[in-house]
């Protein structure tokens, strides 16, 4: 079972029944699909597809938020470098003569000598003058400005509000088509997740805050409280602050997402070279390595599997070298003892180590416990039950996590669904005789997540006792 999880973006190339095998089997844990590509009735036949196609895989579906992108494209304008590009917030221009783009208010907030980067960072430009809706920009580098890719200004407000009615129209999109996790592009704060909240009015979706800029790094620990899981974008990240601190702010929020037990996914060019060729450089071998070594909970592909022509490549390497760092990993961590919640997840760590447990069982309503104990990187497989479909499928985020859905009643004044949840799992094969596994739960529940239980059994034995067939 999987301990780094991979999300594989899911685009023209690989939105097939065989393709989406191919990558499943090859170790995808998440499909995810990017909003700001391709229409809603094809996110919609796709949404269909994977369900239908992978019905145990979660569905990340990724709104565009207030990112900046160029519009679709029928000429994409190659240019060298001091070449003039004129980007406009007006509609309707294709790229010949000038580029058009999502937002329409950019012209008013920009100013001559504002630098503007595009397609995460890979292309600078600096703003020659403004002249109404168009603004010139003057190349730094030689490239070309494609379709649908994000246009970043460092340091200049936009002002408007958190949430823009095409947020909401996703929003309820993503309800609608019951996805798993919903991406929130450039969350500020607190506040701006609890009116993603109110929109979303259930458990589910699940909300991925994506940290892409400075306020969202200064508002870290608000907004990891809020949220569900967080995600890295380093395209974004990297340019709305300092390149050169990309690197700790990566550790920084891995590390705080760990402090608080939510999944981190980090994203953004993880394996770009193999959207053209076969094999990653050594640099990107030593990206993921680094990014499981500091805990991340996911590692991320875009273009490599959405558009790239080795999707399939792609996830294998990346699951390889997960699989080699994770062993790596597990040789030299410590324990730290710091809060009663990180105590029960590190004695459950420790009765992992000391005896030998097979897997371990999580059964939990809202995924608490399976969250706190997935966070500590045991080498044990975890199986999440709970009875809430939906949240169950929600657990296979979680590092070395199968989420299983039980239709049963958790009981508040006795524990007598613990051994149902046993028998099914054990009916299922997905415990078996041999296995000596270790229960957490909360038994008795009253106010407040936690957990108050511990058990270790041999499923031979329950067999014998509950005369279970």
């Amino acid at each position: 079972m999987q301990r780094t999880k991979i999300v594989a973006t899911i685009g023209p190339k690989t939105s097939n029944s065989k393709a989406l095998n191919e990558m499943f089997n090859a170790g995808m844990s998440v499909a995810r699909l990017n909003g700001s590509h391709n229409s809603l009735d094809w996110h919609k036949k796709t949404i269909k597809l994977i369900k239908k196609v992978l019905p145990d895989c979660p569905i990340l579906l990724d709104i565009p938020g207030k990112k900046i992108r160029t519009a679709k494209l029928s000429n994409e304008p190659k240019f060298r470098k001091n070449d003039i590009i004129i980007i406009t917030t007006s509609k309707g221009y294709n790229g010949e003569k000038k580029v058009s783009i999502t937002n329409n208010r950019l012209h008013k907030f920009i100013t001559k000598g504002d630098i503007v980067y595009a397609d995460d960072g890979t292309l600078k430009f600096t703003v020659s003058k403004v002249h109404k809706n168009d603004i010139y920009l003057k190349a730094e580098t030689h490239g070309i400005l494609k379709s649908s890719k994000g246009i970043n200004v460092p340091h200049v407000s936009l002002g408007g509000s958190l949430v823009t009615s095409r947020d909401k129209k996703m929003i309820a999109f993503s309800v609608e088509q019951k996805v798993d996790f919903i991406g929130i592009s450039f969350v500020e704060s607190a506040k701006h997740l609890n009116l993603i909240k109110k929109l979303i009015k259930k458990d589910s979706p699940k909300i991925v805050a994506k940290i892409e800029n400075k306020k969202g790094v200064e508002s870290l620990e608000e907004i990891i409280h809020e949220a569900d899981v967080i995600m890295i974008d380093r395209g974004d990240l990297a340019t709305e602050t300092n390149i050169e601190t990309l690197g700790i702010n990566q550790k920084k929020i891995i590390k705080k997402a760990i402090d608080f037990s939510k999944p981190v996914i980090v994203a953004t060019e993880m394996l770009d070279n193999m959207i053209k060729h076969p094999y990653p450089t050594k640099a990107e071998v030593l990206d993921i390595s680094n990014s499981i070594v500091d805990g991340a909970t996911a590692t991320m592909l875009s273009g490599e599997t959405a558009v790239g022509n080795y999707p399939v490549e792609s996830i294998k390497v990346m699951e390889r070298i997960s699989s080699v760092m994770i062993k790596q990993k597990d040789s030299y961590d410590n324990l730290k003892n710091k809060t009663d919640t990180e105590g029960m997840a590190n004695a459950i760590k420790h009765l992992c180590l000391s005896l030998p447990i097979t897997k371990i069982i999580a059964i939990t309503v809202s995924g608490f416990a399976a969250r706190i104990v997935s966070s500590q990187m045991i080498p044990q497989p975890i199986i999440a039950i709970s009875n809430n479909k939906d949240i169950a499928r929600s657990f296979n985020i979680l590092s070395g996590t199968k989420g299983v859905f039980l239709k049963t009643q958790f009981y508040k004044n006795s524990l007598d669904h613990i051994p149902v949840c046993l028998n099914y799992l054990w009916k299922k094969k997905i415990v078996l005789e041999k296995d000596m596994v270790l229960i957490t739960a909360l038994g008795y529940p009253g106010s407040g997540r936690r957990m108050n239980l511990l058990q270790t059994h041999v499923i031979k034995d329950l067999v014998k006792t509950f005369k279970w067939k």
